[in-house]
């Protein structure tokens, strides 16, 4: 039962955030609005959640993002207090999605190669 209250809070706060970004909520330029948080790892505790952010744009501006969105982890977090009903609001920390980027970099590989087979 504990596993799926916690999964549920991932899910919303996964939720939350990537709407806050989609609706321009948090006010800063360097915000790429086509970056998403992809997944949430929120710690057993639930005091700390590390948001991983992914995005098809390219990893320079993908870590512009991240850098955007860490400074505004405070307004995210009151945000999130807001909507969460609990006790506590889990501390954020944002991070590049490296799987997500990895798996691009795979799939543009194996397309290269298709190509080469096929040419």
């Amino acid at each position: 039962m504990g596993n799926f209250v916690h999964q549920r809070l991932e899910r919303r706060i996964k939720e939350i955030v990537n709407t806050m970004i989609v609706t321009q909520a948090i006010k800063n330029p360097a915000l790429d609005q086509r970056v998403a948080v992809s997944d949430v790892r929120l710690s057993k505790d639930k005091a700390y959640a590390t948001l991983l952010v992914a995005s098809y744009e390219e990893e320079a501006k993908l870590e512009l993002s991240v850098a955007a969105l860490q400074s505004a982890a405070g307004f995210i977090q009151q945000r999130l207090s807001q909507l969460l009903q609990t006790r506590n609001t889990p501390r954020l920390t944002f991070k590049v999605d490296t799987l997500f980027m990895e798996s691009q970099r795979v799939e543009k590989l194996l397309e290269k190669i298709k190509v080469e087979d096929e040419g």
